[in-house]
């Protein structure tokens, strides 16, 4: 068989254990957190001599390792992240993985020795995006899950110098990563901030809104895990150079069994083999986590199967039946015997209801057994029927055998030492000069004895390496010993040589702890310096778009920023005016109805999805829309969905000929549509945190930029102040997107073939929602890709916030109006009406809102900071 190249295998590590099994089992890499800034807030970081010690054990043995510094930073937290990513670059790491745009710019600037891998949170999933990061400097980029071979192909032949990684085990994200921001909207714990709340893992009833209809209940957007096994010799073949297991927060014993398992697969794909993987082979991996598997997206969309559907979490294997009680013992008839100390589950049968009795065996007889059945007696004092599943959820055997893998490594660490070299010089009568060398200082010392002819035993080379060398908890180690200038035949005290050996070693500590200070401070200055820099984004790159026609104003900074004049002469970060109207005032919405209304209630900006919903209208009734809205002073800009995957892209090419104005939450296609001249708004989903991706989205050439629907008020007012507010918007109504996910509830509730099925989200059951175990609902919208777009279950308003948002400068507001009979005349005018209250420098009424709305709202995290 013809021997292939494999991609990088890459393990998760929790804990310095989970390190130890990675290693053992043949990672190529590993992946962790350190204790802040990463993507896992609780019971999987390491903290900084975990971290150094796990660099040394994986370094030791040809292992990379990477640090999870993938979630958005605020302006205030800055200069402290990198501060902290600079510790851990003094640990050992070998690259870091981040979401942050902002941030990698930060980086490149702090550390451009440093390797920077692009985070699946930053949903790159076509050529454009995966472009974007290979324009930043990114040196890899984690594609989102949802893409199929025929995407990473697309991606890979695009853009062929951007290193692809990509996820092939563990559990899925049901929303495009960078996209979910539901566990933020019921509590304070962002997916983007490394504190998800799991909604994902709820059980949820899909109604029809029209009619109350039931459609289906159950865990209905917990995905299965990804189990990518049969796919791996396509993947290395579409040009995916590291292969990622999740689990950052799974025990040691799960990385060892996965990692080993994967790393045996991959042996198999470097031999040629294409067959697909043995049940036996798969067996350790259902058993030692699994919510059930899928392959995920790479052949295309799974359906109904994708979903776990019946339950949240861990499974395991199931063995076969209960059979009765025998002696009081629970007898079941199994596949595969069950061992004491085994975790044991037994389920109603499929079809029927019942809580899941589970319990640990302590005691086990085995009455008969013949191969493939084997009838047991299990010691318990709990009842089960006759009929229910015996599923084993842990194996005592597995477990012993995992970390049998890895015990071997837990003795093996050492601390770091700095090579130190001894040089000595002294003749008869005068005392002996030591000097101690390391390979950036040096220190000498003299003693106080002067060297006399030796009567017995000389200082020679043996005796002075015996003795210099004694350096016990210093982090020094004695390597070379040169004693050419020392005469013959002399002979000093001991313990003089001794105290010679501590006063030398006891200035190179010091020595090295002022070069430590004096690098720290020099650090802390260039960190210091690049975050206040907001213009270096602009001076390092390329010119952004010429002048907002709308606008001729310049925006100036205060004396904190170290360019003022580049922010101040920034072209695109003025506020766009509308017929004298010193403020945008924009209506999001997808009917063509809906776009009338808002205009005659005062909108000075439509902004139409045509995207959102099944079906789309006509490409010619919008150009009608447009010219009406001109003819009234009122501008229309097209939304395209943020996701567009390489097979869709002709779908969005008809509207983007409209040569509207757009708005975009697809980075890559706010790189090139502006690079192409047009007006294009960057959209939320760009989660744009601080200023310093602010100034990277307006270097890309966003005219303006909506910012992050999970900020505060407060937060708000921080980023916008290098620009004193100018150039950005701010969602203050409505339901923002929560999910965005590949899967569809509907179709799946009907078990119908993905994309085929238009008969039921045009026709049949047009408005469904998605209602969580505490009563909260979630609108659901059907895209045209066939996508669901999950919706903030109540609508924000910030109508209150909008005098402090004024007073911060900002002058461009969004309206949200994506559900049916959404209160669109009423809502638009009353903050019209506030709007123009503030222009004129009048208390604006901010009451009327919440009339329209009555308790039905939230405030979002305008006051509630994540």
């Amino acid at each position: 068989m013809t021997s292939r190249l494999v991609p990088e295998l890459l393990s998760p590590a929790g804990s310095l254990d989970a390190v130890r099994a990675a290693v053992a089992n043949g990672a190529n890499a590993v992946y962790l957190g350190a204790a802040r800034f990463n993507a896992r807030d609780d019971g999987a970081q390491l903290t900084l001599d975990e971290l150094e010690a796990a660099c040394q054990l994986a370094h030791a043995r040809g292992v990379r390792v990477y640090l999870t510094f993938n979630v958005l930073i605020k302006p205030a937290e800055l200069a402290e992240a990198l501060a902290y990513l600079g510790d851990c670059i003094d640990r050992g790491i070998d690259a870091a993985i981040v979401q942050d745009v902002g941030v990698i710019r930060l980086i490149q600037r702090v550390y451009p020795e440093l390797e920077i891998h692009g985070s699946t949170q930053m949903t790159v999933h076509d050529a454009t995006g995966a472009a974007v990061l290979r324009d930043l400097g990114v040196d890899r980029v984690v594609l989102a899950r949802e893409n199929t071979l025929e995407d990473v192909r697309a991606i890979r032949a695009a853009v062929p110098d951007l290193g692809l990684e990509t996820f092939v085990h563990g559990a899925l994200c049901i929303s495009y990563s960078g996209q979910c921001y539901m566990s933020g909207m019921i509590s304070d714990r962002s997916a983007n901030r490394g504190s998800c709340a799991q909604s994902c893992r709820k059980d949820y009833v899909l109604t029809d809104a029209a009619t109350g209809q039931t459609l289906d209940a159950g865990y209905l957007i917990s995905a299965k895990d990804l189990g990518a096994y049969d796919h791996l010799p396509g993947i290395a073949e579409a040009g995916v150079g590291c292969l990622k297991i999740e689990g950052r927060k799974k025990r040691p014993e799960y990385v060892a069994t996965v990692t080993r398992a994967y790393r045996d697969f991959l042996d198999g794909v470097a031999r040629g083999e294409r067959a697909p993987i043995a049940a036996e082979d798969v067996q350790p991996l259902v058993q030692i986590f699994s919510r059930g598997f899928t392959g995920g997206m790479y052949g295309g969309r799974a359906g109904r199967d994708y979903i776990t559907r019946t339950q949240p979490d861990n499974r395991g294997e199931e063995l076969g039946t209960v059979l009765g009680a025998d002696q009081g013992d629970l007898l079941v008839e199994v596949s595969s015997p069950i061992a004491e100390g085994d975790g044991l589950a037994f389920e109603p049968p499929t079809g029927t209801r019942g809580q899941t009795v589970g319990f640990a065996a302590s005691s086990v007889r085995t009455l008969r057994e013949r191969p493939g059945a084997v009838r047991q007696a299990i010691a318990t004092r709990a009842f089960v029927p006759a009929g229910w599943r015996v599923v084993r959820s842990s194996h005592a055997a597995l477990l012993q055998r995992a970390r049998a893998t890895y015990a071997s490594l837990a003795d093996q660490l050492r601390a770091r030492k700095v090579r130190v070299d001894a040089r000595v010089f002294g003749t008869a009568g005068a005392p002996l000069k030591v000097v101690l060398a390391t390979a950036d200082d040096s220190v000498a010392v003299r003693g106080e004895v002067p060297l006399a002819p030796a009567t017995k035993r000389a200082l020679d080379v043996q005796v002075l390496r015996e003795h210099l060398g004694r350096l016990g908890d210093t982090p020094f180690a004695l390597a070379g010993v040169d004693d050419s200038g020392l005469a013959a035949g002399l002979f000093l005290p001991l313990s003089e040589l001794n105290r010679l050996r501590q006063e030398a070693t006891e200035q190179l500590l010091v020595r090295r702890d002022w070069a430590r200070e004096a690098a720290l401070a020099e650090r802390r200055a260039r960190i210091e310096e690049a975050v206040g820099d907001v213009g270096a984004a602009q001076r390092d790159r390329s010119p952004g778009p010429p002048p907002d026609e709308h606008d001729g104003t310049t925006a100036a900074t205060g004396p904190d920023h170290h360019d003022a004049a580049w922010i101040a002469s920034t072209p695109h970060c003025g506020s766009e005016s509308h017929g004298g109207v010193p403020f945008t005032l924009s209506a999001e919405v997808y009917t063509v109805d809906a776009a009338r209304e808002a205009a005659e209630a005062g909108a000075t900006e439509i902004t139409f999805d045509p995207f959102l919903r099944h079906p789309a209208p006509p490409v010619a009734r919008v150009r009608a829309l447009a010219d009406e809205l001109a003819a009234r002073g009122v501008g229309l800009r097209i939304r395209t969905p943020t996701i567009v995957r390489p097979g869709e892209r002709r779908a969005l090419d008809k509207w983007l000929a409209l040569a509207t104005p757009l708005l975009s939450g697809h980075v890559g296609l706010v790189a090139e549509l502006s690079r192409a001249g047009r007006d294009v708004v960057a959209d939320y989903a760009v989660n744009c945190f601080n200023q310093h991706t602010a100034a990277e989205y307006f270097t890309l050439g966003a005219r303006r930029i909506v910012l992050s629907v999970e900020l505060t008020a407060a937060e708000i007012a921080e980023l916008t102040a290098p620009w004193q507010g100018a150039g950005f918007d701010v969602v203050v109504y409505g339901r923002p997107e929560g999910m965005t996910i590949e899967h569809c509830v509907l179709s799946a509730a009907f078990d119908r073939v993905p994309t085929t099925c238009r008969d039921l989200c045009v026709q049949k059951h047009a408005t469904v929602e998605l209602t969580d175990p505490a009563g909260y609902t979630f609108p659901v919208a059907t895209d045209s890709a066939c996508r669901n777009r999950l919706l903030h279950s109540r609508p924000i308003d910030a109508s209150e916030y909008a005098p402090r948002l004024w007073r911060a400068g900002l002058r461009g507001y969004r309206l949200l109006f994506n559900v049916p009979g959404d209160p669109v005349v009423e809502v638009v005018r009353a903050f019209r009406d506030a709007l123009d209250a503030l222009s004129a420098g009048g208390p604006p009424e901010l009451g009327r809102v919440r009339t329209a709305l009555g308790s039905s709202f939230t405030r979002g995290h305008f006051a509630r900071a994540v």
